[in-house]
């Protein structure tokens, strides 16, 4: 599948903070894996920070495709504050209210750790 077309299947805005990574087709499923793009949150925006990888990957069954169940592969990004050591993630409730990701896959997103 094309990851072009891919962001029309996915949930809206999803792809401002997530990168495709892969796309399969396994035991008609279709698999999206997707991690959380580097670019630290803005409300740490100003402060010096790493990306220390990712939280585990959790899978989300989204809507079927033509029959077929659609599992979503997620890995959210973490940072540390290089000043303080403090471990960071993206605050989903207020990318909710700045764009278009809706406030249920957000409140979803909040959720896991």
């Amino acid at each position: 599948m094309n990851k072009d077309l891919a962001q029309y299947l996915l949930p809206d805005g999803l792809l401002d903070y997530f990168e495709i990574v892969k796309i399969e087709t396994q035991n008609d499923r279709v698999h999206f894996y997707l991690e959380e793009r580097n670019i630290i949150p803005e409300e740490h925006k100003t402060e010096k920070s790493q990306s220390k990888g990712f939280s585990p990957e959790i899978t989300v069954e989204d809507f079927p495709l033509r029959g077929k169940p659609v599992l979503l592969h997620i890995k959210r990004r973490r940072w540390t504050l290089l000043t303080t050591g403090k471990i960071v993630k993206r605050d989903w409730n207020l990318v909710a209210k700045g764009t278009r990701i809706t406030s249920e896959f957000a409140s979803f997103l909040k959720g896991i750790t």
